[in-house]
């Protein structure tokens, strides 16, 4: 279920604004979880990939502005590798916290509803902006350079 926040605005007074937040299930939010890790499981081996390229531009090329440009990537690799490792971490602590839920009360656990999680698919999102950024200016160098 996607997180919408809903501002309604009473005309006769503008001050009268409410916010709802959507409410998801228990299971919802873990198969989420699980197209989460998988995706960060997907940038991983990307990442991998990446520095592999890197390290094959350096060994063929080395001019100050290749050398320049494989260090900047390599920075940005490691970083982006951190981002998601940081990511994997907080979508597990969540599954450990739902799973404890369900331990706690199985058979309402099919019911219960929980609080959609938008900040986490927003970091899931910023994440994913920032890869496909990196992976373009990449494969421009790496079209420069290859």
């Amino acid at each position: 279920m996607t997180s919408v926040s809903i501002h309604a605005v009473n005309t006769n007074h503008l001050c009268d604004i409410k916010t709802y937040q959507m409410k998801t299930t228990i299971y919802s939010q873990h198969h989420e979880h699980n197209e989460w890790l998988n995706k960060l499981s997907f940038y991983n081996d990307e990442i991998t990939i990446m520095q592999n390229r890197l390290d094959e531009v350096s060994t063929k090329n080395n001019s100050d502005e290749v050398r320049k440009g494989i260090e900047h990537f390599q920075n940005q690799v490691i970083i982006q590798k951190d981002n998601a490792d940081k990511l994997k971490h907080h979508i597990k602590r969540e599954e450990r916290e739902i799973q404890e839920i369900i331990n706690k009360n199985p058979v309402a656990s099919d019911h219960r509803s929980a609080e959609d999680h938008s900040e986490e698919r927003g970091m899931i999102e910023h994440f994913e902006n920032n890869f496909n950024s990196l992976r373009k200016e990449y494969n421009t160098f790496l079209s420069k350079w290859m």
